[in-house]
């Protein structure tokens, strides 16, 4: 710490004022304000840098079905119990119906392999952008085949949406990942819950980005996928198994849901989809005794009076911590 000392002079004095220079304890005080200055910047030099740590709200979306598959309303805050690394948490917010704002991007697959069904896909994700679209919530639309396009950016006008689904078209490719990835980026700009809904018939032809990164930047912007399966038949033969699974796995570890087109057609999957996200508890807490050094840290919910037959309970996995704390 540098202090601008004053030119000292003999015989100058304030005009009107004290004569200060005179007093018989001028230069005592003088000292005594200099030592106490050191006393007090010699502590703080001594000290290294400082580090700032702030404890973020961990938001979980929840939903509970029984164990025939219908919504469980109506429970409160006391029948839930949130563990993170098998530590209990307390719970500070709760939801019994979350009307956040819902910020939806809609992903359709154009590759060459669902080629035949685009006009009947464009046709449902129109009325269910039209059913699930109220004032506060947003919806972009992508088309993802060789390369992932922005059909339209983020709105609350489902015409604006209809105008981008007009404009679907084929290409070769599946770069399925790719559209999990700038997806979620895309939805971690966007305040409220984040919700990815991929129709497609699985399997990643791209490879350009890989299953671990897709599902690492779903988890680390908050992005729920809900996938819809469009396949011909779930028990046909020659189908990409595995790239299925992956749409399964990745609904499951990020709190969505996978839906199959020949369980009822699109229509019924994409008002299922409009139905999850209705009946969803919001769970908020502050993490308390972390685990240090974890990058991923694990979520569990549960509800402790009930027996892990009675409800199906879904939600996220768990959640990356932020980046190290950094100096000041």
């Amino acid at each position: 710490m540098m202090h601008k000392m004053m030119p000292k002079t003999r015989n100058a004095q304030p005009s009107g004022g004290p004569a200060f220079a005179r007093h018989p304890f001028s230069k005592c005080s003088r000292s005594l304000c200099r030592s106490l200055l050191i006393l007090i910047c010699l502590p703080l030099a001594a000290q290294g840098p400082t580090f700032r740590l702030d404890v973020h709200l961990v938001n979980i979306f929840v939903n509970v079905t029984d164990r025939n598959g219908a919504i469980v309303g109506g429970l409160t805050r006391d029948d839930f119990a949130v563990t993170e690394d098998g530590r209990p948490q307390q719970i500070a917010v709760f939801e019994r119906q979350s009307e956040l704002p819902l910020n939806i991007t809609l992903a359709i697959d154009t590759s060459g392999s669902v080629k035949k069904d685009l006009g009947e896909e464009a046709d449902a994700a129109r009325r269910f952008v039209h059913a699930i679209l109220r004032p506060q919530d947003q919806m972009s639309l992508i088309q993802f085949a060789t390369d992932v396009k922005e059909l339209t950016p983020f709105t609350n006008k489902a015409s604006q949406i209809d105008h981008g689904l007009n404009q679907l078209h084929p290409d070769f490719a599946t770069a399925l990942y790719d559209a999990i990835l700038l997806g979620s980026e895309g939805l971690a700009r966007k305040d409220g819950r984040r919700v990815l809904v991929l129709v497609s018939d699985g399997g990643d032809t791209a490879k350009s980005t890989s299953y671990q990164q897709a599902l690492e930047s779903a988890l680390r912007h908050e992005a729920m996928i809900y996938s819809i399966i469009d396949v011909p038949i779930e028990a046909s033969a020659g189908r990409d198994l595995g790239g299925e699974h992956a749409l399964i796995t990745l609904a499951e570890q990020t709190g969505g849901k996978s839906y199959y087109v020949s369980a009822g057609g699109l229509d019924k999957a994409f008002t299922q989809v409009s139905e999850d996200l209705r009946t969803q508890y919001l769970i908020g807490y502050y993490p308390k005794n972390q685990e240090p050094g974890r990058t991923f840290h694990r979520l569990e919910v549960t509800v402790p009076r009930a027996s892990t037959e009675d409800f199906n309970i879904r939600h996220k996995t768990g959640y990356y911590a932020e980046a190290p704390a950094r100096k000041d």
